[in-house]
């Protein structure tokens, strides 16, 4: 490691995973490259067939044409908690690349948050920049915000494809994001509410966001609201307070207590829709039907309670595996060549959408096991 990487990691509390085992001989000795080779995973009834067969298409592609090698940094918000099994997938695909002589480089992240926003991603910032200066010849990243959008921009222009996981900048020159597409993945969460409700009339409650800043959650918000207007009910969005859980928790009891007509139905959009039970029980609705988002550990407990019917979950596990692979295959086969093998799942031009994993009470267990299977657990 060198001086300025030493130093770049002691600065930011960075964990660095490397892709591949000798990997960071490939550039100076150029190891006999061969075809690459997935690590086979266990198919089970929440394997996504669609997006497993894309990612074969992908390699085969790749595996036609001619082998270039090449540098490839993985910048991450985190390597805990949500982001775990992200950093998984990513590590995953860097070991497989580079088990073929395609990839070297490494995964990154901080281990924790500071709690600072504009502190998080102004780090996060001077990583890609550093990644760049280091010889970075393509980033897939899980960006802070838009505040990252002039470093990746500069990347871009430079000629060193960006992929963004899991939190979109479409305002910038990337060339592809991984992740959900917040309008379906509301939608979706909507209609798993309405199939649980009560004929309208009848008020649902929203545990979401307004904050025009937050652009995908206001999407997942406002998809979801549209559910249930036209099915006839009103709708009540209840601004998530992430910083202050119980009052975020009183003023949401508050709202459904006073709801005209009366709420019938509660869901939550986000990792800390755990609080919805809280919430209902605060004024007294015990037997409202609740679905939630994510899957954190208080939203399984209450699974099992049967308090929360069901949940929604991201496929993190991919977006980081089809990262690296992504960024790689922009190198080897092109832009266009590959946004054609990812077609079944583009919405646009550049937008890969994973869907989520719809998850009934009744399945957490069967649900645990296959992120199990796959070292996607949280």
């Amino acid at each position: 490691m060198t001086m300025t990487a030493r130093t770049w990691t002691a600065a930011f509390g960075l964990t660095l995973m490397t892709g591949a085992c000798g990997a960071s001989d490939t550039a100076d000795t150029g190891p006999e490259a061969r075809p690459i080779e997935r690590e086979p995973v266990p198919r089970n009834e929440f394997t996504p067939v669609e997006v497993e067969a894309t990612i074969d298409n992908l390699v085969a592609e790749i595996n036609e044409n001619s082998i270039q090698p090449m540098q490839l940094t993985v910048l991450m918000k985190s390597l805990r908690g949500f982001f775990a099994p992200i950093a998984t997938g990513a590590k995953r695909a860097m070991g497989e690349l580079g088990a073929a002589g395609r990839v070297t480089g490494n995964v990154l992240g901080p281990t924790e948050y500071s709690g600072d926003q504009q502190k998080d991603m102004d780090l996060q910032t001077l990583q890609i920049e550093q990644a760049v200066a280091e010889g970075a010849e393509g980033i897939a990243i899980s960006p802070f915000g838009e505040g990252n959008v002039p470093s990746l921009d500069e990347a871009a222009a430079n000629g060193i494809p960006v992929v963004t996981l899991e939190t979109d900048l479409a305002s910038s020159r990337r060339s592809i994001y991984v992740g959900i597409d917040n309008d379906s993945a509301g939608a979706t969460a909507g209609r798993t509410l309405l199939a649980l409700l009560p004929e309208a009339p009848g008020t649902v409650m929203i545990h979401g966001t307004d904050d025009p800043t937050w652009v995908d959650g206001v999407a997942r918000t406002q998809a979801a609201q549209r559910v249930f207007e036209e099915a006839g009910y009103d709708v009540l969005v209840h601004p998530i307070n992430f910083m202050d859980e119980a009052e975020d928790i009183a003023s949401m009891g508050a709202e459904i207590e006073a709801a005209a007509p009366p709420v019938v139905g509660l869901i939550g959009l986000f990792a800390v829709s755990y609080r919805c039970p809280a919430a209902a029980d605060a004024a007294g609705a015990t037997d409202l039907p609740i679905v939630g988002f994510d899957f954190e550990p208080q939203t399984v407990g209450h699974m099992r309670e049967g308090r929360i019917k069901a949940t929604h979950v991201q496929r993190q596990y991919y977006t980081g595996y089809l990262g690296p692979y992504i960024v790689y295959g922009i190198k080897n086969i092109g832009l266009d060549a590959t946004t054609a093998v990812l077609a079944p799942q583009l919405v646009g031009e550049s937008r890969f959408d994973l869907g989520v994993d719809v998850v009934p009470a009744e399945k957490v267990d069967a649900f645990t096991d296959f992120l199990d299977s796959i070292g996607a657990e949280q």
